[in-house]
């Protein structure tokens, strides 16, 4: 069994773009499941359906669910009550480890921190998983803390402090971006769009200009993977 966890600006990026379709070519083709929190069901279907501006996207994802190509996590048998009490602790943990003024520094929420959660409990029960975030702060927390400390200096223009012992914590998550997805779509040649070579980079772009968190330097690396 193995699993790929959506967090909702995966999904976002995907629905802005008109990707959806890929998506489930994508399923077909995995041999695991799609899943989602009652979090990020929050994010990207509940709360969108109660805004015009946002319910025809909200609608496209809820069919992902009725359809069966996005699934919750007790379709795994993984229990409400665990994955909050993890989550919880997995947000406290990730706020609670950079401090700048003498105060934490929020850097993820409870979507974000829900998907880490499940990944974790999957983990334990042996069954392989990555995280599908195209946010930046939850990939660096996991591979590259040091720099979310160099980030918030930055932006914050102040000395930040972290609580180092809490890096572990997060080590051994693995993360995939909506680009590297739809990187796979391209070479197992499920677009809807055939159009060779800048079909891919017209791709990439989208996808950074609409929500993914990602460089033209990486961009290029990917399209040098061809």
């Amino acid at each position: 069994m193995k699993a790929i966890i959506f967090d909702s600006g995966t999904l976002i990026s995907l629905s802005m773009n008109g990707l959806l379709g890929e998506l489930r070519y994508l399923k077909k083709i995995f041999k695991g499941q799609f899943l989602i929190t009652e979090y990020v069901k929050r994010e990207v279907v509940d709360k969108p359906l109660t805004i015009k501006r946002f319910e025809l996207e909200a609608l496209k994802i809820k069919q992902l669910l009725d359809d069966g190509i996005l699934k919750m996590p007790d379709s795994l048998d993984i229990k409400k009550g665990k994955l909050l009490e993890k989550t919880n602790e997995i947000k406290d943990l990730a706020n609670g480890t950079f401090f700048g003024k003498g105060k934490e520094i929020h850097i993820i929420y409870s979507g974000e921190a829900s998907c880490l959660a499940l990944s974790k409990l999957l983990t334990e029960r042996k069954i392989q998983n990555v995280i599908a975030v195209d946010e930046r702060t939850t990939r660096l927390l996991g591979e590259k803390p040091d720099n979310i400390r160099n980030l918030l200096e930055k932006k914050l223009h102040t000395n930040i402090i972290s609580n180092k012992e809490n890096y572990k914590y997060f080590k051994g998550f693995k993360f995939i971006r909506s680009t590297e997805l739809m990187y796979v779509a391209y070479k197992k040649g499920l677009l809807e769009i055939k159009d060779g070579e800048i079909v891919l980079d017209a791709l990439l772009y989208a996808l950074m200009f609409k929500g993914c968190s990602i460089s033209s330097d990486e961009i290029r690396e990917i399209k040098r993977l061809k």
